[in-house]
């Protein structure tokens, strides 16, 4: 008898669920998904890499001006926000997509370019 009554109760309720990948709920404020990368604002200081507790984040072409990008392996990535919170120019960030599935692994490294600044010429001494 309690069956039957839980049964009536919830025939003609709401479902609970959604009908994913047709139907997609927002993501939750503060979701930590895939990075995003500014090169312009990026000074090649490496910290992101040096902070990341799982080592997802290498450096191209080494620190300082000669650093020619950024790659972030997705499948090794914590998501925890160290290096978002760390950078001193707010260069790189996570932003809130979560669909991050890929069948190759070699997809899921995210190659972030920066073009070095030029090198800064000091001018002579005219004497």
């Amino acid at each position: 008898m309690a069956m039957e009554r839980e049964l009536l109760k919830n025939a003609f309720s709401k479902p609970c669920t959604v009908i994913y990948p047709f139907e997609k709920l927002e993501p939750p404020e503060g979701l930590r998904g895939k990075h995003e990368y500014d090169p312009e604002k990026c000074i090649g200081c490496g910290l992101c890499a040096r902070i990341c507790p799982s080592f997802s984040i290498t450096l191209k072409g080494g620190p300082g001006p000669k650093c020619t990008g950024l790659l972030v392996d997705l499948g090794k990535c914590l998501f925890c926000g160290q290096c978002e919170e760390i950078c001193p120019r707010d260069a790189i960030w996570l932003t809130t997509e979560y669909e991050l599935a890929v069948i190759n692994k070699e997809d899921g490294i995210l190659d972030f370019e920066r073009t070095p600044p030029p090198p800064k010429t000091t001018p002579k001494k005219v004497e």
